[in-house]
């Protein structure tokens, strides 16, 4: 995947990338047009991760790629158990 991402498409990647947790998404009303993303646990009671992307990095697949493995990577060290994901092409 090479194209420049949309919104959308960059919400429903990082949705997939956190399964079987839930990756809650939104944009800020500010204008600035960052990227919230929140990992929760299956009850919706548990904050297990949250980091905030720019447009630049979630409009790029590599860059989005890259933070997402990140964000993962930070997960599993902390002791959750997260499904097999890889970027889609």
């Amino acid at each position: 995947m090479n194209a420049t991402l949309r919104f959308n498409e960059a919400l429903l990647i990082a949705g997939r990338a956190f399964q079987p947790f839930q990756c809650v998404a939104w944009s800020a009303l500010d204008g600035t047009g960052e990227l919230s993303l929140t990992v929760i646990d299956r009850t919706s009671t548990r904050l297990l991760g949250r980091t905030q992307l720019s447009s630049s990095i979630y409009s790029d697949p590599e860059r989005l790629a890259r933070e997402l493995k990140k964000s993962r990577d930070e997960l599993s060290q902390q002791g959750y158990a997260l499904e097999p994901w890889q970027m889609p092409e």
